[in-house]
């Protein structure tokens, strides 16, 4: 029997990118600062899950204005250290309070949800080796009464000119999204996956927000028998150990990966 390595959902399409860096983080422990965006985003994330925690089910429910509070925290007192480049904190706090405000207004109400930051502490897949953990954003009730998942994302290209959030390259984290709500509510998520989409852009006319949907995300992980999926090309990567680099990848970086300067595979 294989020893079980924990993959972090979030994670997996990193390793597919650049096995080295995804190495370098999750299996050697080495961290970089985290990017101005990519705080951002967890401030949005921080807030939204506070306001919509309290629409559920038996709760209390707080003001966009009393759930901003969280987002706040999260702008100036981080958990991890946050290389902020050039921009400062007090303008990413407006811009995630302005994204805040329109998901509050504009996307919550228009969604029933059933889980808030669901967590699986562990979804064990032995004949791989391999473990999956993470948190699900939301998962979501149709109108046909289906449960599927919810994930949100920020960026600068989040949501494109014509409003539908932009889903390319996001299938996989998706896929996995739905096996772990799964495995921790016990339920069958059979709609399709969601994905809510915030621009961080500067001005109210760049903030746009949106949905996109993704059709069976889980596919491509599972695979058929004649084509294996991508969890059990994701086992045999990890437990070869070949961890090749790729220096074709737009994160090739010493900004985003812990491993550059020492890297022999980078450009």
């Amino acid at each position: 029997m294989k020893t079980l390595v924990n993959i972090r959902a979030s994670s997996l399409a990193e390793l597919f990118d650049c096995p080295r860096r995804w190495s370098a983080k999750h299996i050697d422990g080495l961290r970089s600062p985290r990017s101005a965006p990519a705080q951002l985003g967890t401030a949005v994330h921080a807030g939204t899950a506070v306001f919509d925690s309290s629409r559920l089910s038996g709760a209390t429910p707080v003001t966009a204005d009393d759930a901003a509070g969280a987002l706040v925290d999260t702008i100036h007192r981080p958990e991890e250290e946050v290389d902020w480049g050039d921009t400062l904190p007090n303008d990413a706090e407006r811009i995630a309070l302005a994204l805040h405000s329109r998901y509050c207004a504009d996307i919550a109400p228009t969604q029933i949800y059933t889980g808030v930051e669901v967590r699986c502490e562990k979804l064990e897949l032995p004949d791989l080796g391999i473990a999956l953990t993470g948190t699900t954003d939301r998962v979501r009730k149709t109108a046909d009464g289906c449960l599927g998942i919810v994930d949100l994302k920020t960026g600068g290209r989040a949501v494109g000119a014509d409003g539908i959030a932009n889903t390319q390259g996001h299938a996989v984290q998706l896929g996995v999204y739905e096996l772990l709500a799964e495995n921790a509510l016990g339920l069958s998520i059979t709609a399709p996956a969601q994905i809510v989409g915030m621009n961080t852009g500067k001005t109210t006319a760049t903030q746009r927000v949106g949905f996109g949907e993704v059709l069976n995300a889980r596919a491509a992980l599972i695979g058929t028998e004649e084509a294996p999926g991508l969890l059990e090309h994701a086992g045999r990567l990890i437990h070869s150990g070949a961890f090749y680099g790729n220096s074709k990848s737009v994160l090739c970086s010493q900004k985003y990966c812990p491993a550059h300067s020492q890297c022999q595979f980078k450009a």
